[in-house]
């Protein structure tokens, strides 16, 4: 009997063995002949219906479970079907397959519909890195994978490209122009940026050369493009920095998107060397309607409100540095709060037409406010110590050098209204893709400033006076600009095709009007791009034009004073729009290593200026001098290697050298040691970075490729710095040319996504309704790097400014759990 039952248990076990499947994965590459991915290639298991398509890499990942052995069958429109048998001991197989063309015409198709960037706008698809580490948590940390763009403050959205400030950089959503706030002096004030990346679809930009058809800045234009739902999708994610929840939806003629973002940096600022009480508050709300009224007809709506609120009530900090011989100590115990309030509204209606094919016709209507209010009251008592270099922690403690006290006092209220109205137009005929528009723009700024502050170094207040107390500085002023703008451009793409590859040209001329300083503004534009048709994988382009910065309210701002001392603010209807030259020549080259696509880009650029209007930079506050007063010129060159070190992982490298000086037109300054005048001639600009590294890798686990790892790496150059309060020191220490230490950092991330009908933890009855669900940890700053944002300037009664680095925010862990809905 027990013989029977023993044969009974071995025969049932060997059918279980024999029965059972193992869980494999197949990932690889779908080419062409000629080496390039082939996108939208279907690859399935054969006589199953598990299946996927290859993305506009070629790269497919596909998983299942088989018993001994089954077939992949590789197939595209147009290409020679393939079939590969893969075995159940493989349980993760890299296959890239080659697809024949079945004939020489598709051949030739294939490679003329290949992507490949014939301007200088790049672009991005911003779905891929919903989990990179980003302690903004805005859509312009991912600015950084583009050559040229740095970014030196991780609580700010803004960012510099090739030399230029951040008001030099136009954003545009859905084809409108948006604005920030203008008051915003600090990182930790500024919030939420206007663009939401629960929206998004595509990303286009460019660092310089761009067509006529965008706007009159001089560094850089970001084009967003929001999405328009085809069904139903929601999204919501939860971190300790914030939340966010959007919803989207569609019938047969309407769709809608509301997104809802809130945003704290309480436990980023908790990091900070000034301790204290932190009560940021930021709440954004966006929707985005279409309604197709006919076929050719289609009305879309986007609207925007947001509010920041910060809440500031210092307590003490304590900073060190200096040298290793030469160790500092600035220690200050505060009295007082700072509280802003910036609430800003906007809204965008566009009626768009096809008339014919091929042409499209927009009418649109904007309308933008702002009402911004900055309180303060601080005051702080100051002691400047030596350290000692010394083990015992006890024994740090050298010598008082100074002692003093300061109190900053503002009153700040501005309001803004741009009122908009505009139509543009594209026609696609033959070779030929012609642009035009037209705009109509109402400015209305009301700003009232009153900001003063007193300093006492060792009982004297400063500037000394033995006959009365002095401000250290007093500005009071009530100043309103009232104006109208109008632009126009017209542009013609001109594409050719022959034997030796594809000639693009793009040429394009734009025309401003602004009755507050009643200058014209001529503005030509050309591109010429190349896509050559040889062995290996090219692209060419060049770009030149005039480019001007339109002067906006902060750039006619002109402070001056009176014989007190006292300082206000003027308009100066002289000011002219800054302008300058450009060139910009690059290349990409298209290769794979590895079997995996790679592709190396180069760009150099000259950018020569006048007109120009000087600057200083505090934080992500800008100071113009109000006056047309300085020249400049701006050359580098910018190196990128993107593709996927990891197979279907996007990963980057980027290398940028930059020379950019500015000669200020009369400035000098008196040599202490001689008493000789000196006219220091071409100087360092105040976004100079004369080099900048940064890198993106994202990494997985072969076995299991729901487990990330995502790393982000900037080192660059510091900033010049400059001694403030007078012309003449602030001269003479450029001329020393002070920097700022290097910006580094290094952040981390590590995720793991649950997909529903994959994953067994998904099968709950109340997770039916969950797409996939993103667990993310992040640590920020992970190496605790002391990167350097400002200076605060601590004065003696002789006059000596000793510069007190504020540093911005060390190591900080996140957690973020994102959860998609269907």
């Amino acid at each position: 009997m027990r013989n029977k039952i023993f044969s009974i248990f071995f025969f049932l076990l060997i059918i279980t063995i024999a029965s059972a499947q193992t869980k494999v994965r197949i990932y690889g590459y779908v080419i062409d002949t000629n080496n390039r991915g082939i996108e939208l290639a279907n690859v399935y298991f054969e006589n199953t219906n598990n299946g996927t398509s290859t993305n506009n890499n070629g790269y497919y990942d596909l998983s299942a479970e088989i018993k001994d052995s089954a077939t992949i069958v590789y197939s595209m429109l147009g290409y020679q079907t393939i079939k590969h048998v893969v075995k159940a001991q493989q349980k993760v197989t890299q296959i890239s397959v080659e697809l024949p063309a079945l004939s020489k015409e598709m051949s030739e198709l294939n490679v003329l519909g290949q992507r490949r960037q014939t301007s200088t706008v790049d672009m991005l698809d911003p779905s891929k890195y919903r989990v990179v580490p980003n302690a903004s948590g805005g859509i312009e940390s991912l600015l950084i994978t583009f050559t040229g763009v740095s970014s030196t403050n991780e609580l700010s959205s803004q960012y510099n490209v090739r030399g230029g400030n951040f008001d030099e950089n136009a954003v545009y959503v859905n084809g409108v122009e948006v604005y920030r706030p203008l008051l915003v002096k600090a990182g930790q004030q500024e919030g939420l940026s206007f663009i939401n990346p629960d929206m998004v679809q595509n990303v286009r930009f460019s660092s310089g050369g761009f067509d006529a058809k965008y706007g009159d800045k001089m560094s850089s234009i970001l084009d967003v493009d929001y999405k328009i739902p085809t069904s139903f999708e929601s999204s919501v994610s939860l971190s300790l920095l914030g939340a966010s929840a959007y919803i989207g939806t569609a019938n047969d003629k309407f769709t809608q998107m509301h997104g809802v973002r809130y945003k704290t940096t309480q436990a980023l600022l908790g990091t900070l060397d000034t301790k204290g009480v932190y009560k940021p508050s930021f709440i954004d709300y966006q929707t985005y309607l279409t309604y197709q009224l006919s076929p050719k007809t289609e009305l879309t709506f986007l609207g925007n409100f947001s509010q920041n609120s910060y809440l500031f009530v210092p307590d003490s900090s304590v900073t060190e540095f200096g040298t290793y011989n030469m160790g500092r100590k600035l220690t200050i115990y505060f009295e007082g709060q700072e509280k802003d309030l910036f609430q800003t509204a906007f809204g965008a209606l566009s009626l768009n037409y096809k008339p014919l094919k091929g042409m499209k016709l927009s009418l649109m209507a904007s309308a933008f406010n702002t009402n911004e209010n900055e309180t303060y009251d601080i005051l702080g008592e100051y002691i400047l110590s030596e350290v000692k270099m010394d083990i015992k922690e006890e024994n740090k403690e050298g010598e008082t050098l100074g002692i003093g006290k300061y109190q900053e006092h503002g009153r700040n209220r501005l309001t803004a209204t741009v009122l908009n109205i505009g139509h543009i137009g594209e026609y696609e005929l033959k070779n030929h893709k012609i642009n035009w528009g037209l705009n109509l723009q109402r400015e209305l700024v009301s700003d009232k400033i009153s900001e003063w502050e007193w300093r006492d170094s060792v009982g004297y207040s400063l500037p000394y006076s033995n006959q009365q107390v002095n401000l250290y500085y007093n500005l009071k002023s009530m100043t309103n600009l009232n104006t109208w703008r109008t632009s126009a451009y017209i542009q013609d793409t001109y594409k050719v095709r022959g034997d030796k590859g594809t000639l693009l040209v793009t040429g394009g001329l734009r025309a401003g009007y602004w009755d507050f300083n009643k200058e014209l503004l001529l503005s030509p534009r050309l591109s010429v791009a190349c896509l050559p048709q040889w062995e290996k994988d090219f692209t060419f382009r060049f770009a030149t034009g005039v480019y001007y910065q339109s002067p906006f309210y902060k750039e006619v701002r002109d402070t001056v004073s009176d014989a007190l001392g006292n300082l206000k603010v003027e308009l100066n209807p002289d000011i002219k729009a800054q302008r300058s030259l450009q060139f910009v020549l690059g290349g990409d080259h298209y290769f794979r290593a590895w079997g995996r696509p790679f592709k190396f880009t180069t760009e150099a650029y000259l950018k020569l200026a006048d007109r120009v209007e000087s600057y200083t930079i505090d934080n992500v506050r800008i100071r113009y001098s109000g006056e047309n007063d300085a020249k400049a010129y701006t050359a580098g060159i910018d190196f990128k290697l993107f593709g996927e070190l990891v197979p279907g992982a996007d990963s980057w490298i980027n290398l940028s050298l930059m020379d950019s000086k500015e000669d200020v037109i009369g400035d000098s300054y008196v040599d202490p040691k001689t008493n000789e005048t000196i006219y220091p001639g071409w100087l360092p600009r105040p976004s100079e970075q004369r080099y900048a590294f940064s890198m993106l890798f994202q990494d997985y686990l072969p076995n299991n490729p729901k487990y990330k790892v995502h790393l982000k790496f900037i080192w660059s150059d510091g900033l010049p710095i400059a001694a403030p309060s007078s012309t003449s020191s602030t001269t003479a220490f450029r001329v020393a040319e002070n920097r700022m230490p290097p910006y580094r950092r290094v952040d981390i991330g590590a995720s793991r996504i649950l997909v529903n009908g994959t994953d067994k933890l998904m099968d709950k009855a109340w997770l039916k309704h969950v797409k996939s669900i993103w667990l993310n940890l992040e640590v920020f700053n992970l190496m605790d790097f002391k990167n350097v944002n400002s200076y605060y300037w601590v004065t003696d009664i002789s006059g000596q400014q000793l510069a007190t680095p504020n540093y911005l925010t060390g190591r900080q862990f996140n957690v973020k759990i994102m959860v998609d809905l269907k």
